[in-house]
């Protein structure tokens, strides 16, 4: 199944608006794509299993989006059935006194995954290039070199045995308002609208603009970015699944070797 994930090589610039958020890539059908999800499901658990028990690589998983743009549908769906174990989601909100106290990536670096590990974080150290920027809470002149900075990070985590796929997920303002509305009319759903919510949705263009410019600086080889097509909900997780398995794959993890000689141990 052809994936409607777009990758941004770092080379050619991205533009957010010539992305479709309702491609739905070679996937076919609803049913065949649900289908082909749970297969994948069961060698992501396999894979995880292996990547745990090897204990050499650890694997993170960077998620972002617009409010209302699935991140905790994407950790919910996509990590059901693995071990819980060797998995870590961490979930960034506004910092607290402590860590405003210490530059801005010293809480995300204490957050990165141990070897093992596959580390999912809910927003990220792009908070610092998005938010900042589009509520003008530092200068540009303080922004603008985190890109760099951010780089810099990215790399040293890779170096040092950490694989990086980074996830925006691609949503429409359309889109957005329908799901603030299912918000409000769901009484089960209500506890997650935000009057907040509203006031970012008014910077809607400010924001795309500020995701365009750190997609387009942030985006290595050793940690690209992906442009997911996410009005769509089982589109958004067959695409996301299918890139992580495939990343896993690359990363080959293997079981440690094993002095134990079976035939020899008699358990009475």
């Amino acid at each position: 199944m052809k994936s409607p994930v777009v990758v941004s090589d770092g080379k050619r610039r991205i533009k957010l608006a010539k992305i479709d958020p309702e491609d739905a890539g070679g996937y076919g059908s609803k049913e065949s794509a649900l289908e082909h999800l749970d297969k994948l499901r069961a060698k992501l658990a396999r894979l995880q299993e292996a990547l745990y028990a090897e204990h050499r690589q650890s694997l993170l998983i960077v998620l972002q989006a617009m409010d209302t743009g699935g991140k905790d549908g994407v950790v919910k769906t996509i990590f059901t059935g693995v071990n819980p174990t060797g998995v870590q989601v961490t979930s960034f909100k506004a910092p607290s006194s402590e860590e405003r106290d210490h530059d801005y990536l010293w809480r995300i670096h204490r957050a990165a995954p141990a070897k093992g590990v596959i580390g999912i974080w809910n927003r990220s150290h792009y908070e610092d290039v998005l938010v900042v920027r589009v509520h003008e809470l530092v200068k540009k002149e303080v922004w603008k070199p985190r890109y760099r900075q951010i780089n810099e990070f990215e790399r040293h985590l890779a170096e040092n045995g950490t694989t990086i796929i980074k996830f925006f997920l691609h949503i429409s303002k359309d889109e957005q308002k329908r799901r603030l509305q299912d918000r409000l009319d769901d009484p089960e759903k209500l506890w997650k609208f935000n009057l907040g919510d509203l006031t970012e949705r008014k910077l809607w263009g400010e924001y795309q603009e500020a995701y365009e410019d750190a997609i387009n600086a942030c985006s290595t080889p050793l940690a690209p970015w992906h442009i997911v097509p996410a009005d769509r909900n089982w589109v958004r997780n067959l695409s996301i699944m299918q890139t992580v398995v495939e990343t896993l794959e690359r990363m080959s993890p293997r079981y440690p070797k094993s002095d134990v000689k079976p035939a020899s141990i008699v358990i009475r």
